[in-house]
């Protein structure tokens, strides 16, 4: 019963409705309030602020639900890890990523799948890198993929898996773009279409564009990936992406794709778990397709690491 409790504690901490919380745990909203209550009564603290309606956690049940996650994640991975020795790996892989990591996210999941046909996948892909690190902490993801610059914290285990680079994608016919490359300021120059400025890819565009004075004016923005090459492919914008998208969205036949330079940057990107022990038996046969898997690739334009 008490993991049943801390089941509802979590629950409700996720969707600060009291029925919706209920209908996630597949019980009615009296059981999960009765459930609470004798938490409380057993820990001798109260754990919900209570008014006509969810008003949210007191600090106690702040701190009750981090241990909840802990303790769930915990009882999930000894599950998992018993089951294993009967019918093999199985059971749902929480993944998280950035949004510019989708593509890298495919690419492990495949061999991971096919190697594990029992185990099932849940990915979440429009994280900010502080997104990522929080859901590891709080035990919402099992690994995510994000930017790696500063130094990592020794709770975190760190895959380094590529360098983010950034291409300049063009209309065949809009200007003159050297056949090789081309600079920021050139790009400055086109008629952008870019993310919108409070997406995590735009700005770290925008940072690269200070570095040599410039602040770039799009023409068109949005908060969609698919509608910004939607956009491009029509040939009357141009735009900056990551070179790993072009091998998820490939590069239009009335497009022309080259790296930019003058300053030329590219970012680490790599997987991070927690450093638990023992290691989840998802999480180990995870970072067993990352050791085998190279993904150095999605540093450069689609087949350009073939040449």
């Amino acid at each position: 019963m008490f993991i049943r409790q801390l089941e509802y504690m979590v629950a409700l901490a996720r969707e600060r409705h009291f029925v919706r919380a209920a209908q996630s745990c597949s019980v009615s909203q009296p059981a999960l309030s009765e459930g609470i209550r004798k938490l409380e009564k057993e820990l001798d603290v109260p754990l919900i602020r209570r008014g006509n309606k969810f008003e949210g956690l007191t600090a106690e049940g702040q701190e009750l639900v981090l241990w909840a996650r802990k303790i769930l994640a915990d009882r999930d991975a000894m599950n998992d890890e018993i089951g294993a020795m009967r019918t093999g790996v199985r059971g749902q892989l929480r993944f998280g990523s950035i949004p510019t990591a989708s593509i890298a996210v495919s690419l492990l999941n495949a061999p991971f799948c096919d190697s594990h046909p029992l185990a099932r996948v849940q990915v979440v892909s429009n994280l900010t890198s502080d997104d990522v690190v929080a859901r590891l902490r709080s035990y919402e993801i099992d690994a995510g993929i994000t930017y790696i610059q500063d130094p990592v914290p020794d709770e975190f285990r760190v895959f380094p898996l590529y360098r983010e680079r950034y291409v300049l994608l063009t209309a065949t016919d809009a200007g003159s773009p050297p056949a090789v490359s081309a600079t920021w300021t050139q790009a400055a120059a086109l008629p952008l279409c870019l993310l919108a400025p409070s997406m995590q890819g735009r700005r770290r565009l925008d940072d690269i564009f200070a570095e040599v004075g410039i602040s770039p004016e799009p023409r068109l923005e949005t908060d969609s990936v698919a509608s910004l090459f939607a956009h491009v492919t029509t040939g009357s914008w141009a735009t900056v992406v990551p070179a790993a998208w072009l091998h998820a969205f490939g590069v239009p036949a009335n497009l022309h794709a080259v790296p930019l330079v003058g300053p030329e940057r590219c970012v680490p990107v790599g997987l991070l778990t927690l450093a638990r022990d023992p290691t989840p038996i998802l999480v180990r046969a995870l970072a067993s397709v990352v050791e085998s898997t190279d993904l150095t690739f999605l540093e450069h334009l689609p087949d350009e690491h073939k040449r």
